[in-house]
């Protein structure tokens, strides 16, 4: 799926010592460098600039089609060193973005433009589970495959989220962050039970569900425009000794768009209604440009053999199954399946996989099931866009259903928008041998995937998820779709108290635009 670059340089600095004139250069721009970087002398903030040798590897982004240069790339290890990055950036009138894993799909990570001060979280890397409460305290550079080893030494311990490996903690939890357990478990965000942040005006706070709770509100869902997350408390879960996984091949059901959609329909149907499909059950499908068609997922916690020969074929049995595999593995072993090839372990720095893509996602709800009309209308479009030259998947997971632990919250405890989620589509286009050049070819498909599901169902009421970030959406835009009316306005009051500088920002960060309409999203 991705590919990985070899850079060339790899050798982690601290910061470059130079010798700066007392007077600034006249350029607003090296002005700008000059005084950022004489601050973060002044205040021993390791940094990089582009004449350190680790620099390309510090600013390569995951996704290659978006590339930006940031004015520094600052390496701090301490919160003080976070704070002084912040405040020497708000100095120089720059913008500010931390980056946890750098898998930003929209390479906000690294800015989202020319000119930002990016800092770089890999030296928080903490991974302690407390004995007797359980809670995990994990630093915000860590990434999901260290975090799901580190914390299952320490215990037997496990948490709700993403398969990918290498995703950093930071941007999974605070947007969301699922995984096949989440219908369980909830969301990586629903086990947030504490959050140092650094703000604005360099300070250093701790919020809960009790202390500095516009904050705690702001921060699950929408940290990015808030502050930067040093660590996170979470409440691990027990780990179970094994857990059932499942795969199919259910290409040959490709045959039509009226059979796979009639077969799809049928799970739909069966997700929602049968006692059958208990909150220990998620899944996805994956269907690409190529002619395949997959469901893939686990059963946390049951009967290998119930599942198999009871469970299973009901959930299944519009599909022409092509081959399986049903098999209890135990939970490590598990994850580690769902990341390959990749292994759990992963470095926080010199991480080397990136690809040259385009995203859009959509979210359905429980509320409005798919209907027919949607349904095939996507098929059809996936049938009808079949080609090596502009290759795609597309990955449907279930989210909600009776039971699911994501919607048994209040819909407004957090900035997560999508505790309401059905099926959630990552519809993701990419070329050929995973580099740039870009062909806009590309998103063409992509975008036309997303709209013949919305066009087939109008009254959807289709929203988006912001961890599938798509940079081509205009700000307001990426308001209404990520966030709806009521919660991107309560999140803008907030952004105006704690960061009125604007001093933390990405091209679609809470702010970017004002109060939204009261029809956004049918609210």
């Amino acid at each position: 799926m991705y590919l990985r670059l070899p850079l060339t340089s790899l050798i982690l600095s601290t910061f470059t010592r130079r010798s700066f004139s007392q007077t600034p250069p006249s350029d607003p721009e090296l002005q700008a460098s000059h005084i950022l970087q004489q601050c973060l002398q002044a205040r021993s903030v390791p940094y990089s600039n582009a004449t350190s040798p680790n620099w390309a590897n510090l600013t390569t982004p995951f996704n290659l089609r978006l590339q930006y240069t940031p004015t520094v790339v600052t390496l701090p290890k301490t919160e003080e060193q976070v704070g002084n990055s912040v405040v020497c950036a708000a100095r120089a009138g720059l913008k500010v973005q931390p980056r946890g894993g750098g898998h930003s799909y929209a390479s906000y990570s690294i800015g989202g433009k020319n000119g930002s001060v990016v800092v770089d979280m890999s030296g928080f890397d903490e991974i302690l589970v407390d004995q007797k409460s359980y809670i995990a305290k994990i630093g915000a550079g860590q990434r999901l495959g260290n975090v799901a080893l580190g914390i299952h030494e320490q215990g037997g311990r496990a948490l709700p989220h993403g398969t990918c490996a290498g995703v950093g903690i930071g941007g999974h939890a605070t947007h969301g962050g699922y995984g096949y357990d989440s219908r369980l478990w909830g969301l990586a965000l629903d086990t947030i039970v504490g959050l140092d942040v650094v703000l604005a005006n360099g300070t250093l706070v701790h919020t809960t569900e009790t202390e500095n709770t516009d904050l705690w509100y702001a921060l699950r869902g929408a940290a990015d425009a808030f502050g930067i997350v040093t660590n996170f408390y979470m409440q691990t879960l027990a780990a179970p000794a094994e857990v059932t996984y499942f795969t199919a091949n259910l290409s040959s059901t490709l045959s039509s768009a009226d059979k796979v959609s009639t077969a799809f329909l049928r799970t739909q149907d069966f997700v929602l209604k049968s006692p059958l499909l208990t909150p220990n059950i998620s899944f996805g499908f994956n269907v690409n440009s190529a002619g395949g068609l997959a469901i893939t997922g686990m059963c946390t916690f049951c009967d290998l053999v119930h599942f198999r020969d009871i469970v299973f074929p009901q959930l299944v049995s519009g599909f022409d199954i092509d081959s399986r595999n049903i098999t209890n593995l135990s939970w490590i072993d598990t994850l580690a399946t769902l990341a390959a090839p990749d292994p759990l372990a992963q470095p926080l720095l010199n991480y080397d996989l990136h690809d040259t893509f385009y995203v859009k996602s959509l979210v359905t709800k429980n509320e409005k099931p798919l209907s027919p009309e949607a349904v095939h209308a996507f098929f059809s479009y996936i049938l009808s866009h079949q080609s090596s030259e502009i290759p795609y998947f597309s990955i449907i997971n279930l989210y909600g259903a009776p039971g699911s632990a994501i919607d048994s919250g209040e819909l407004s405890s957090s900035s997560h928008a999508d505790m309401d989620a059905l099926w959630v589509f990552q519809n993701y286009g990419y070329t050929p041998n995973h580099l740039p050049p870009w062909d806009n070819r590309i998103t063409d498909v992509i975008e036309g995937m997303t709209v013949a599901v919305i066009d087939a169902q109008p009254s959807g009421n289709f929203s988006g998820y912001v961890n599938y970030v798509d940079p081509d959406l205009s700000a307001e835009e990426a308001a209404e779709q990520y966030y709806g009316n009521s919660t991107y306005d309560r999140l803008l009051g907030i952004k105006t108290d704690v960061d009125s500088g604007f001093v933390f920002w990405n091209p679609q960060a809470i702010g970017n635009v004002g109060v939204l309409p009261v029809e956004v999203r049918g609210e």
